[in-house]
């Protein structure tokens, strides 16, 4: 698992010339890493720049250990209880609705996984939009999103096939949720085979989580890492052009930071 956090950090390091605070971030200083490493200096690289050229491995990179979380047990018990409530801020919300309202058409059939109470969609726009199908754990939140035309109710880490036809969906979102799945290769499989030729995916990510479900990784790694780790599930699932990433946050520093990672089914 070290191995692949130090991979992580020569990708970064290829990107940017003097990358600064970014390393301290990083939580490789007190691990077993060459010395010429820890003493480097580096500059802050942008969001964008993460994904940009990636020498991936020629293998799926993962332990199954990266995926395990403090908490075991099933997923229904923790979910069951309603939290009608936003996971991140209002500024992070508006920022992400207002991508939307530019990044999804009207017209446009729509699965927002790990969905809940709320999607973010844009108010008008979404009026305007095709099928509309919400896939989550919680029954009542679901039943209060009012922006779903329908909704099924499901575990994706007990069971991560999803219930569409192949090639339904023009759109798929999923928010701030990504971090939570313990099966991300075969989530990002069943994304690819749900959409139509052309679809696109739209992760958003910001830096809050429940650390009981979180997967180990993610703990482990910061902002910047999460962006690789989520581009990286798009190159190793397959079928999908290159991911990009976009910083959308709206007030740096004083706002939830909130991050685009899209790609398209190729």
């Amino acid at each position: 698992m070290y191995a692949f956090y130090i991979f992580i950090l020569l990708i970064l390091i290829s990107l940017s010339s003097g990358l600064m605070a970014f390393f301290n971030q990083l939580g490789l200083a007190k691990r077993s890493i060459p010395a010429s490493l820890s003493k480097l200096t580096m500059a802050r690289i942008k969001a964008e720049d993460v994904l940009k050229n990636p020498d991936w491995p020629p293998k799926w990179p993962y332990t199954p250990e990266d995926f395990l979380r403090q908490d075991e047990s099933k997923d229904s018990i923790f979910y069951a209880p309603e939290r009608l409530v936003y996971h991140i801020d209002d500024y992070a919300v508006a920022s992400l609705t207002k991508y939307y309202k530019s990044n999804i058409p009207v017209g446009s059939d729509v699965l927002d996984i790990c969905s809940s109470w709320v999607s973010h969609y844009p108010e008008e726009e979404s009026k305007k939009y095709g099928r509309v199908a919400g896939l989550g754990m919680n029954k009542y939140e679901l039943e209060n999103n009012k922006q779903l035309s329908e909704f099924t109710v499901k575990d994706l880490n007990e069971d991560p096939i999803f219930p569409y036809k192949d090639n339904s969906f023009d759109i798929v979102t999923c928010v701030v949720s990504i971090d939570y799945l313990n099966k991300p290769l075969q989530i990002f499989s069943e994304i690819n085979r749900v959409l139509k030729p052309g679809g696109r995916v739209l992760i958003s990510q910001s830096n809050r989580y429940f650390p009981t479900k979180v997967i180990q990784i993610w703990m482990q790694t910061n902002d910047l890492q999460h962006i690789f780790i989520i581009g990286s599930y798009f190159h190793y699932a397959g079928k999908f052009t290159a991911p990009q990433a976009e910083d959308i946050s709206p007030n740096p520093g004083r706002s939830d930071p909130m991050y685009i990672i899209s790609a398209k089914k190729a």
